[in-house]
């Protein structure tokens, strides 16, 4: 969980995506589908950013290979966003 608004320190989905790459990369590999619903501004394109940044790291892709695996995500509809 995290929660941006009850607490000093703000802690937002990025930074728990971040956190737990290891295990949301794990999900992912194992067929998850993710649903980001929420300000388009801001937390979808973070978010957006940190799954990038999983799939860099934990996937040992390029940039370009990462977005590209993302967006493949998106395209089997695995990877669905609700932003406003």
């Amino acid at each position: 969980m995290a929660f941006s608004r009850d607490q000093h320190e703000k802690v937002y989905v990025q930074h728990r995506i971040l956190e737990q790459a290891e295990q949301v990369w794990q999900w992912i590999q194992e067929g998850a589908y993710l649903y980001v619903c929420g300000d388009a501004t801001r937390m979808a394109k973070d978010v957006h950013e940190a799954l990038v940044e999983v799939a860099e790291q934990q996937g040992k892709m390029s940039r370009d290979d990462a977005e590209e695996f993302i967006n493949n995500l998106r395209k089997a509809k695995r990877y669905q966003r609700d932003v406003y």
